[in-house]
Order: C-alpha cells, then sequence, then structure tokens
C-alpha cells in the first residue's frame, strides 16, 4: 500500500506534465484542442472556436478562474502551490540538480545540460499552444524552418527557464511569486495548513528531519512561515521517524493551527465567495450555450437595379455569412414576410472557420403600383435548425420587361 504524501504529489505532477505535453497535440474536428492563433485572432477551445469580437467570454471565464482561485486558496491553503504550481512541478522534475551540488564537475555539467534540455521541450511545449505542433515539426522537417520571431521567442524562454530552475529554484516562491505573497491576505483562521501540533511538542526528538528534508530550509514547528511551499515532505519525513517508534506523526494537515477552537471548512467568507464563483461560473456557461456561431449580413447588390420580369420582381442580395463553428454548414435561405417569394439559390455552403460573399436573388410577385416592402432575410442551418435573420427591404419597380431571369 502507497504510504506518504509524495507518491500521490508524484502521481498529479506525472499527469499535469503528460497534459501539459499532450494537450497541444490533441485534434477536435480538425483543429486543436487548445490553441489561440495569432495570425487570425482566434482562440480554438475544445471543439469551439472564438473569435475576437467573441473574447468577452474569455474575460467571463478569466473572472471565474480568478474568484476560483480565491476560493481554493481560502478553504484549502498553498494546496495550488505544492501540488499543480508549475514551477514547483518542474522544479521537482530537475530535482536531479540540487543531488548535483553533492558531487563532482561532470555530474554538475550533466544536470545542467539535462536541465537545459528540459527547459528547451517545456518552452517548444509552451509554444505550440500558439503555434501547433504538426506546423511546428513539420516546418523543421522539411527544412523550412521557423521564423525570426519564433526562433527568438524559444531562445529567450528557454533561456529564461534554464535560469531559472537551474539558479533560483524554491526561491522564486519566497521572493518573487506574487500569488504567495497574497496568499497571507486570502487565509484565515480556518484555512487548510501544514503545521506542528504544539500539544504534542513534547515527543519532539528534536532529529531535525523536519528541516533536512524542507527544500526552502524553514524550521515548520516554529509556525506558519510565508516560504512554506506545501509540498508536505515535512509531514513523510516526520511520520517515518515517528513510525518507527509506533507513534503517529507530529507534522500533518490541519484545518487552522492545531490547538485552537473547531474549525470549520465552511464559513461565511468561504460561501460568500463560492457565491460568487458559482454564478460567474453560471454566467460563463450561459454564455458559452447562447453563443451563436453564425453571423450574417445582409447588403443590396447596387450593381443590379430592382427589376420586373415576367410578372415578377427581382431584387439582388449579398448575403455576408460568418461560420465561427467547427463544422461546415449548410444554409437554406429564405425571405420572411414577402408572400410567394423565392431564393435563388435557395441552399449555400460555407466552410468551417470561414467567412463567405454569397449573391442570391429574391423574387417575388410584381406589384402594379411599386415601392418597397420591408422584410425578414432569414439563413437556417441544415445541420442544427438554428435560424438567423436581419430586415432589409425589397424594391417593386413599377411595369414589366422583357429581360430573361437571372
Amino acid at each position: 500500500m502507497t504510504k506518504g504524501v509524495q507518491p500521490w504529489r508524484r502521481l498529479v505532477e506525472i499527469l499535469e506534465g503528460a497534459l501539459i505535453l499532450g494537450l497541444p497535440f490533441l485534434k477536435i474536428d480538425g483543429q486543436s484542442a487548445l490553441r489561440f492563433d495569432v495570425p487570425t485572432l482566434r482562440l480554438y477551445f475544445f471543439g469551439s472556436t472564438l473569435w475576437m469580437d467573441e473574447f468577452f467570454i474569455v474575460l467571463v471565464a478569466v473572472i471565474f478562474l480568478v474568484l476560483l482561485f480565491v476560493l481554493v486558496t481560502l478553504i484549502f491553503g498553498r494546496i495550488w502551490c505544492g501540488w499543480v504550481c508549475p514551477q514547483t512541478v518542474l522544479t521537482d522534475y530537475t530535482g536531479f540538480l540540487d543531488r548535483a551540488k553533492k558531487k563532482g564537475p561532470f555530474s554538475k555539467a550533466a544536470s545542467y545540460g539535462a536541465a537545459l534540455v528540459v527547459c528547451i521541450i517545456v518552452s517548444a511545449s509552451l509554444i505550440w499552444y500558439f503555434v501547433s505542433p504538426y506546423e511546428f515539426f513539420g516546418r523543421l522537417a522539411v527544412g523550412q524552418g521557423l521564423s525570426r520571431t519564433l526562433w527568438g521567442f524559444w531562445i529567450v524562454l528557454s533561456g529564461t527557464l534554464f535560469l531559472n530552475f537551474a539558479f533560483v529554484r524554491h526561491k522564486w516562491c519566497a521572493t518573487v511569486c506574487p500569488y504567495a505573497k497574497l496568499q497571507s491576505v486570502m487565509f484565515d483562521n480556518k484555512t487548510l495548513v501544514i503545521a506542528f501540533d504544539p500539544s504534542r511538542k513534547q515527543e519532539c526528538m528534536n532529529c531535525m528531519a523536519c528541516v533536512k528534508a524542507c527544500p526552502v530550509g524553514i524550521d515548520v514547528r516554529k509556525g506558519p512561515d510565508a516560504a512554506c511551499i506545501n509540498c508536505a515532505v515535512c509531514i513523510d519525513e516526520c511520520t517515518k521517524i515517528m513510525g518507527a517508534r509506533g507513534k503517529k506523526g507530529l507534522i500533518g494537515y490541519f484545518w487552522g493551527l492545531p490547538g485552537e477552537t473547531a474549525k470549520r471548512m465552511l464559513r461565511s467568507n468561504a460561501l460568500f465567495t463560492g457565491a460568487l464563483t458559482a454564478a460567474s461560473l453560471v454566467f460563463l456557461v450561459y454564455l458559452a450555450a447562447s453563443r451563436i456561431t453564425l453571423g450574417l449580413d445582409v447588403l443590396p447588390d447596387y450593381n443590379f437595379p430592382p427589376r420586373a420580369v415576367q410578372h415578377e420582381a427581382v431584387n439582388s442580395f449579398f448575403l455576408l455569412i460568418e461560420n465561427r463553428g467547427s463544422r461546415d454548414e449548410e444554409l437554406d435561405i429564405r425571405a420572411r414576410g414577402l408572400k410567394g417569394s423565392k431564393a435563388r439559390p435557395g441552399r449555400v455552403l460555407i466552410k468551417a472557420g470561414q467567412e463567405g460573399k454569397f449573391q442570391v436573388f429574391i423574387v417575388a410577385p410584381a406589384q402594379a403600383q411599386g415601392g418597397a416592402k420591408s422584410f425578414e432575410m432569414e439563413i437556417e442551418s441544415e445541420r442544427t435548425g438554428k435560424k438567423l435573420m436581419q430586415k432589409t427591404n425589397f424594391i417593386f419597380p413599377q411595369g414589366s420587361g422583357g429581360e430573361q431571369k437571372p
């Protein structure tokens, strides 16, 4: 049976690494599952495509994530820092650098080289969220190469990550990270923390195992410290030492500091923050569900004046249609409000993620007096049945002529 916290942390880190590296290779309906395409300014998100003028949905998603972070921090403390923060995960992945400090120059050089390779791969994986990895490797394979911008970004990012994980490491959390600085403001006396149980301090053997194992060198026995990254290494070390004596470890997870009054995970501030988080999620889901993936603009064709042909009036329009979905759409075209009218063509095809300009003729029974009549140009998706309409005017010319039908 698996014992201790660290095996579970390692499992979470492996899954996170596989997710970050593997997600760019996942395709849904022929597009990346998650990628922001810079040339077209479109965000591909698990089968949906957000165009630039729809980025208010992204803003609402960011608000939801911020509130979720506040809620998780308020209840579970630094669980993010110790379990899923990329800084912590990559520092653990490059833990061989810490071990190499006690070895010879060759081991140190090999360790730094291995760390550089890790940073190059991680930097490339971040680029894949903007440039498809299939395009990325395709350019390299055919010798076409990457653009100067991509090369520059890759080199600078790789170098920055290497300097960070080779020399800063866990010090980043205690000195630079803004989230770590804000956490103390979000905590209350019921937040989940890793702490030493003072009621059992007489059982402590002063072996210093918890201090020696701590990656940031703090003494958890002295109380909460802003430098703590919640990695729980001290819990496993103390549990191992005390377990040899048949006793429970002196360090563990507590709702607030141990020895104080009874704690509740749910309290008024947590419920209020949770309600805001839930409300933002509901609003986000509503925006996503009510999003219209088709766009329609109707323009009169000034190069084709309205005319009468064999007792029928004919008007020409241009339909500017956007398909923001991930699938091709066949659209039926109708003129609502014009009795006996027909659209020619009555159906058009618009490719996924494309914009199209279509000339459409509306034919209606002629009127002797002529004049204009308002109607609604309608398009309906053959696949989903969703409709989109826009008002415009139909011009009835007076009289009739002998022109040919369009």
